[in-house]
C-alpha cells in the first residue's frame, strides 16, 4: 500500500477477511471506517450478518455503516443469475456483483462521506510502475486462496481506489492474526456457497422465481442424439454433472451441453468434454483494449477452481475473443467466466459463449 493514509471505507461482511482487512489498515494509519452491505437473504441470516459485522467493528475500534442493497442486488445479480440457468448457461454471481453492485456502492458511499479509498478482503494485489498512472491487478500470493478471478471486471477509475491489504498475506496467517487479537471471527468455516443462497441449490431459488413451469420434462441424449433418459428442466443440469442424470449404464455419463431452447440435455463420456477452443464475448480489459486482430501467447482460467493454461488468444473485436488452449480443458462451460493472465498480472477476462 503505497498510498499516503487517509480516509478510506472497509467492506466489512462478518468474516475474517474483511475483519483482519480493517486491522491492517488501521494499523498502517488509515482512517477507517466500516460498512455492511444487506443483500437479499432469508431474515435469520441476515441479522446475523449484520450482528458479526458489529461485533467486530466494536473490537476493531471502527465505526460501522449498514446499507440495504437489496434491491439493486436483486436486479442485477440475482434476476441475471435465474435467467442464466434458464437459458442453459452456468452463471458467475461473484464476479457480476464485483462489477455491478459491490464496489460501484462502496464508491459511492465513500464519495459521500469523504473518503478516498475502499477496501476488501479479497485476495489479490493492485500494482502500478513507477511514473505510469495505470494500475495493475495481480493473483493474489496465497495461491489456494487468491482471488483476482473475481475482480477481473474492474476499471481502472475503480482499482485506481482500492485497497486490497490481503493481497501479500496467506489465509494461515489472517486467522493466526485474528485470533492473536481474539476476534470472535478467527475459527468461523469459510463458506463455499454463493452468499444469497440460503438453501445451498441454485434450484430452489429458480423455482420460486419462475414457478412450477420450470419442471417441464424432456429428454437426455447422447452424442449420436438416442434417448438415454428424462429430465424435468435442462436448466436444472450443469456442464460436467454426473451424479443424479437417473441412466443406467456400464460406464457413466457426465452433461456435455445444455440445449435451453429444445429443454434438452446432451450427455457423453468423460473424455467427450474436453475442449480447446472457446469464445467470450463483453469482454473488458484492465489496462486497455488491444486492437483487433491482435494474437497474444497468454494463459487462462475458464472457471475459478481452475488452474491456468497456456493458448493463443486472438481479439475479434472489442467485445468479443477467441481462445485457443495448446492442452484440452474439461467442461468448458457457458456463462462461466474467462480469465486470462500475463503471469501474475491480470489482463481481463470475458464471458464464455461456446466452445
Amino acid at each position: 500500500m503505497r498510498e499516503t493514509p487517509s480516509d478510506i471505507v472497509v467492506a466489512l461482511s462478518g468474516g475474517v477477511d474483511s475483519a483482519v482487512a480493517a486491522i491492517l489498515l488501521k494499523e498502517a494509519g488509515w482512517k477507517v471506517r466500516g460498512l455492511h452491505l444487506g443483500i437479499p437473504n432469508d431474515d435469520a441470516l441476515l441479522a446475523e450478518g449484520v450482528g458479526r459485522s458489529e461485533e467486530v467493528a466494536r473490537q476493531v475500534g471502527i465505526s460501522l455503516a449498514h446499507l440495504d442493497i437489496r434491491r439493486a442486488f436483486k436486479k442485477d445479480v440475482i434476476l441475471p443469475f435465474v435467467g442464466a440457468y434458464l437459458e442453459g448457461k452456468t452463471p458467475n454471481p461473484c464476479v457480476v456483483c464485483n462489477e455491478a453492485v459491490k464496489f460501484k456502492t462502496l464508491l459511492r458511499y465513500a464519495e459521500q462521506n469523504g473518503a478516498g479509498y475502499v477496501a476488501t478482503g479479497h485476495y489479490a494485489r493492485r500494482m502500478s510502475k513507477e511514473g505510469s498512472p495505470v494500475v495493475e491487478l495481480w493473483r493474489g500470493e496465497d495461491r489456494k486462496k487468491e482471488q483476482s478471478y473475481f475482480l477481473h471486471r474492474l476499471t481502472q477509475h475503480t482499482l485506481a481506489r482500492c485497497i486490497f491489504p490481503l493481497g501479500t498475506w496467506t489465509k494461515i496467517r489472517v486467522r493466526e492474526k485474528a485470533k492473536a487479537l481474539d476476534l470472535p471471527v478467527h475459527a468461523r468455516p469459510e463458506s463455499q456457497e454463493i452468499c444469497f443462497l440460503p438453501h445451498k441449490d441454485y434450484r430452489v431459488l429458480v423455482e420460486a422465481h419462475e414457478g412450477a413451469g420450470t419442471s417441464r420434462k424432456g429428454n437426455i441424449v447422447d452424442l449420436e442424439g438416442r434417448i438415454v433418459g428424462q429430465h424435468r428442466g435442462a436448466w436444472r443440469y450443469t456442464i460436467g454433472q454426473r451424479r443424479g442424470l437417473g441412466i443406467a449404464s456400464s460406464r457413466p455419463y457426465y452433461v456435455k451441453e445444455i440445449r435451453a431452447r429444445r429443454n434438452e440435455v446432451v450427455v457423453g463420456r468423460k473424455e467427450d468434454l474436453f475442449g480447446i477452443r472457446v469464445e467470450a464475448d463483453r469482454v473488458s480489459w484492465i489496462e486497455g483494449l488491444p486492437p483487433a486482430g491482435r494474437v497474444m501467447r497468454v494463459q487462462a482460467q475458464v472457471r475459478y477452481r481452475h488452474g491456468a493454461a497456456w493458448g493463443r488468444l486472438n481479439v475479434l473485436s472489442p467485445g468479443s475473443l477467441r481462445f485457443t488452449f495448446d492442452d484440452p480443458q474439461w467442461a468448458i462451460t457457458p456463462g462461466q467466466a474467462l480469465v486470462f493472465y500475463d503471469g501474475e498480472r491480470v489482463l481481463g477476462g470475458g464471458w464464455i459463449t461456446r466452445t
